[in-house]
């Protein structure tokens, strides 16, 4: 009976495709500002920690927490991409539905399933993109995408030395006035000993409460 319902049922006319994608496309762009401000939120709390922890001269936590801060700062980055590709798909179909008038379909975009494509392997955008991918490949717009995640890999460690890079930067920045008091030499043994320290630094209640709702925000 479905079956013969969904035969019988009108097909939606571009337009009619088009609204839904954008109102769509919409909504997850409110969604991923949300996400940034709750992160960006959070931040300030972690910026606070870090001051604080560099005034008591525990390199280690203050460390560990600039790591926190260097992730979360990446993780902004990338919504904003995520949400300016989102942009991008809309404008691309709108594109679309404007040549459909002419020839009476949609017609395949090479630019959107590129899109699609590298959002669907975006971790906070996987699952949308994933329905996006079905609903435009039904519709023609775009060819079946099979998100291969090897493609998205990094390697580990240039990873690793590139967050080390940004975490001593970020305890300059934070912790600047602090560190500037100390002796050069010093100054210079404690970011040292935070290298090696930080992945043994105990989590504390407080260290732990924190890592935990940056966690939260930015899932």
């Amino acid at each position: 009976m479905e079956k013969v319902i969904n035969i019988l049922k009108p097909k939606p006319n571009p337009q009619q495709l088009l609204r839904d994608w954008q109102r769509k496309l919409r909504q997850e762009c409110r969604n991923i500002e949300r996400q940034i401000r709750d992160i960006q939120k959070e931040e300030k709390g972690v910026q606070k920690a870090i001051k604080e922890a560099a005034k008591r001269n525990d390199m280690g936590s203050a460390k560990a927490l600039a790591k926190e801060l260097v992730n979360s700062r990446r993780t902004v980055n990338r919504l904003y991409e995520n949400k300016a590709q989102l942009n991008s798909i809309s404008m691309h179909l709108g594109e679309s539905v404007a040549v459909a008038r002419t020839v009476g379909h949609l017609s395949k975009s090479a630019e959107v399933m590129k899109m699609v494509n590298n959002l669907m392997k975006a971790p906070e955008m996987a699952a949308t993109m994933l329905e996006f991918n079905k609903e435009m490949t039904k519709a023609g717009v775009i060819e079946e995408i099979v998100n291969d995640s090897l493609d998205s890999a990094l390697d580990s460690e240039d990873m690793e030395e590139e967050i080390e890079e940004e975490v001593d930067k970020v305890l300059t920045e934070i912790a600047g006035e602090t560190a500037a008091q100390l002796p050069v030499a010093i100054r210079k043994q404690k970011l040292k000993q935070a290298a090696e320290s930080a992945a043994d630094v105990d989590d504390d209640e407080e260290l732990e409460e924190i890592r935990a709702r940056l966690a939260k925000v930015r899932s």
